[in-house]
């Protein structure tokens, strides 16, 4: 299979073709995601509550994407790596977003980058893709905003903010993006700007109209289990199950039962006997 590409997207909705996209973290979960055909893979700013305990997405770093984006690059041999702007990363300035663009893309192996907002950052966009780095929009729920939001909720109910967030696509779409991710918008505003859009939309909590969807890894699979969001389907309960093992594992260890010969080595006893006659 030849490494996906954004023309593969693009090919994805114009066939209809539905797009899954996962997030990922580290190299084994990129090989995992990638052995089962995942054609997109997001090392999002996510990381930071599911896998380093922050409190929000505010406190990652550049150096916390770059750290785990060339583990998950090593692991995705197919599939097309994208990794998102952390916050203020991009926002002082055009030279500074694409300076940390480039790193994304020089250093840490990226394929693409991510980053928040509509027509705010419309220019910034549109400056990077013009300097060869295909960019990812996300509007709706812009999880760097929380705090400017009040807190993790639906947008786009009203007319107002419904229409704004159209404009916002459009601008994306115009600035040169190929593809925004479209979170926590009402199914039918998220299928009008789906319609509207030449570009594929990717959905997380808005609906099954979007060209495609993006699931944090750690929700699926059930590893993340402070909060379980809504939109999130649980695939497996995989938490439950390591924290089993694991006890099952520290109850071994303590009656002694693990490990047994069959995971144990053995050598020459007259070796030993040798050893033991030494003074």
């Amino acid at each position: 299979m030849a490494k996906i590409t954004v023309r593969d997207i693009a090919q994805m909705k114009a066939k209809g073709e539905k797009i899954p996209m996962v997030t990922a973290y580290d190299y084994t979960a990129a090989r995992l995601a990638d052995e089962a055909g995942i054609p997109l893979l997001l090392v999002g700013d996510s990381l930071g509550m599911v896998v380093l305990g922050y409190d929000s997405t505010i406190q990652v770093t550049m150096e916390d994407v770059l750290h785990h984006l060339k583990a998950v690059v090593r692991g995705a041999k197919n599939a097309m790596v994208v990794a998102d702007l952390p916050f203020m990363s991009y926002q002082i300035s055009i030279e500074q977003a694409l300076t940390n663009s480039a790193r994304l893309i020089q250093e840490g192996g990226a394929h693409s980058v991510k980053l928040e907002g509509g027509e705010r950052v419309a220019a910034t966009v549109e400056r990077i893709v013009q300097c060869g780095i295909p960019v990812m929009g996300h509007i709706g729920l812009t999880p760097q905003s929380i705090n400017a939001l009040g807190g993790y909720r639906v947008q786009g109910r009203g007319r107002r903010d419904a229409a704004r967030l159209l404009q916002d696509a459009q601008a994306l779409q115009e600035a040169g993006a190929y593809a925004v991710v479209l979170e926590l918008v009402p199914t039918q505003l998220a299928g009008l700007i789906s319609q509207r859009l030449s570009i594929p939309t990717i959905g997380i909590g808005a609906g099954p109209e979007c060209d495609g969807q993006v699931q944090v890894l750690h929700d699926m699979l059930g590893l993340y289990t402070e909060f379980v969001p809504k939109h999130a389907k649980q695939y497996a309960k995989l938490g439950e199950t390591m924290r089993e093992a694991l006890a099952r594992y520290a109850h071994e260890v303590g009656e002694g039962t693990f490990p047994t010969e069959k995971e144990s080595s053995t050598m020459d006893e007259s070796i030993l006997e040798e050893l033991a006659v030494l003074p």
